[in-house]
């Protein structure tokens, strides 16, 4: 075989799974509404409240429930069919989104109903993320298993960048007729809907994967935490995770896109929805490049050095005027993450054993929820205090700070280099015997 042709065919050789086929694709579906409605949610939000502290809260929302159940829902992914619990947990924001849309076509008159759903939303995310996580490696073989990181990754950010483009064009879509009480939210929250339909439909499809009676814990307080206990002993995976916590906590802009879109460069909801895109835009490129040329060698140092790149491009984001120059800054930001994301994502589940991939899944997925959606809340806290433009600056040189610390607090992490689990076995043993030194 040809090398362009060997080379294509390593690049896609997790598709081979008719499992991991029905997920990615259902995935699809789950992110573009996801995403799609996000936007709905956040440009409804901001048009009642005029208040960056009120977009806050809608992350707020939506994290509180990860913070108190989803140690608790890595012990049911590791416990019960994963596959059922994701399908339930997607079931359940299905209704939540069904609620959103009664709310939009009788109007709503105060936020607080808005944030009740979206915490619905929250509790089934907490649930369905640890499980979810847990089930990507059951879906590949183990030596393909990068690669299908890598394609998860790739198929998020497509529908990452896709989502947010469908929600601005569907709010400012305008519908005549009888349908015209649809315009605006209403229409997202439908677009919405039919996507988690979707991704019910792909998911029953995939053949269940009965969990082993063998690994079967009963629920007391030391399996809960067991996770919690076993990223605390691991180097590599403290580092990895509270990395992306801090960074992604201090250097976060999207939950601000509203007030950059509206008050800072008046490109209204269409440019909204732009905006949201380009991060993924960043994202999507540089996740097809890993495809062809994957990650080898210097995991942990490329990692370190996206991060701080990550940063630099916040705080160009946060000082720009023009929104050429912020779509460019975001380009940057979504493509530094991406790689962030999948170094992070396979250590995570290659330097884990399988029977604990659920509960270390959830302290994972609570570190990517206090990140995301509390630092959706930490954003605005802090924008009602500063400014939107101060906010993002601040907390783009913070990210900065924070990946020079990391690199010196985190050796083992500095040190990774090949994404095999031999390979990181190796660097974890190097360091566990020592505190972190150079």
């Amino acid at each position: 075989m040809p090398e362009g042709e060997r080379t294509t065919a390593a690049g896609t050789i997790a598709w081979r799974s008719r499992d991991f086929r029905f997920y990615q694709l259902g995935r699809l579906f789950a992110v573009l509404g996801a995403e799609a409605q996000s936007v709905g949610v956040a440009w409804q939000v901001y048009q009642l409240t005029h208040s960056p502290l009120a977009l806050g809260y809608t992350g707020l929302a939506l994290f509180l429930p990860g913070l108190f159940f989803v140690l608790p829902a890595g012990h049911v992914a590791d416990r019960y069919d994963r596959r059922a619990i994701i399908l339930i947990c997607y079931a359940v924001q299905a209704i939540a989104t069904a609620a959103l849309l009664w709310l939009s076509l009788h109007g709503v008159g105060s936020v607080w109903p808005v944030y009740l759903i979206l915490f619905i939303i929250g509790l089934g995310r907490a649930f369905s993320g640890p499980a979810s996580s847990a089930f990507v490696p059951s879906l590949v073989p183990k030596e393909h298993f990068v690669n299908a990181v890598t394609w998860g990754a790739t198929i998020y950010q497509v529908a990452n960048a896709s989502g947010p483009m469908f929600g601005g064009i569907l709010f400012t879509l305008a519908l005549t007729g009888n349908l015209t009480h649809f315009n605006g939210a209403p229409l997202v929250y439908c677009f919405t809907l039919v996507c988690l339909l979707g991704f019910i439909i792909m998911i029953s499809m995939v053949a269940p994967r009965p969990v082993d009676p063998a690994t079967r814990k009963d629920v007391t307080i030391e399996t809960v935490l067991a996770g919690l206990r076993y990223v605390r002993s691991t180097r590599l995976l403290l580092g990895s995770i509270s990395l992306d916590l801090f960074a992604v906590l201090l250097g976060g802009a999207v939950s601000l896109m509203p007030v950059f879109a509206h008050d800072v460069l008046h490109a209204g909801a269409t440019g909204l929805g732009v905006l949201r895109a380009m991060p993924s835009l960043g994202a999507l490129t540089v996740s097809l490049s890993l495809l062809l040329s994957p990650l080898r060698r210097r995991a942990g140092k490329t990692m370190l050095t996206c991060v701080g790149i990550f940063g630099a491009a916040t705080v160009l984001f946060g000082l720009s005027r023009n929104i050429w120059l912020s779509c460019f800054a975001l380009v940057i930001i979504g493509a530094s993450d991406m790689v962030s994301v999948v170094v992070r994502s396979s250590i995570l589940q290659l330097a884990t054993p399988p029977e604990m991939r659920g509960r270390v899944s959830a302290v994972n997925w609570l570190f990517i929820g206090t990140s995301n959606e509390f630092g959706e809340y930490e954003s605005g806290l802090t924008a009602h205090w500063w400014g939107a433009v101060r906010a993002v600056i601040i907390g783009g040189v913070a990210s900065l700070a924070v990946t020079g610390l990391w690199s010196l607090f985190f050796p083992a992490l500095r040190q990774a280099d090949e994404l095999t689990t031999e390979g990181l076995t190796a660097v974890e043993q190097q360091f566990s015997a020592a505190e972190p030194h150079d």
